[in-house]
């Protein structure tokens, strides 16, 4: 069963290329808008996508964003949020100063990225 934690609609900027002997990199700067039951905020600066395809075929995505906001309490806090592709899935982990949301840290969690107008839509679900 999956519960929807969070939904954040994230705005791509101009991404960062290169291509290197061993692998190409690519970073793509966003900035975004979290929403949810539990939480609301903005991705402080930039968050960044990060995609290295190396030269053998393989491949890794990971994403690192803070974003600031309000606790479903109306307490003020941080979520940083890193979000890794595991084979075909989407894992992403949550460290919190809110005291109202700390269980997310330990919480086991998976994602979807959808492609949308000027981004994507990231969601974070909890797995029980």
């Amino acid at each position: 069963m999956k519960e929807l934690l969070l939904t954040i609609d994230v705005k791509c900027l101009e991404p960062l290329c290169i291509d290197g002997k061993n692998q190409k990199v690519v970073m793509v700067p966003f900035t975004g808008v979290a929403k949810g039951e539990f939480f609301n905020g903005e991705v402080l600066g930039n968050g960044v996508d990060t995609q290295r395809y190396k030269k053998d075929g393989t491949s890794s995505l990971s994403a690192r964003y803070m974003i600031e906001g309000t606790d479903y309490k109306g307490e003020k806090c941080r979520l940083f949020i890193e979000n890794n592709v595991n084979g075909d899935s989407w894992v992403p982990t949550i460290t919190t100063d809110s005291q109202n949301l700390k269980e997310w840290e330990d919480d086991k969690l998976c994602s979807t990225v959808e492609g949308a107008a000027e981004g994507v839509t990231v969601k974070i679900f909890k797995i029980s």
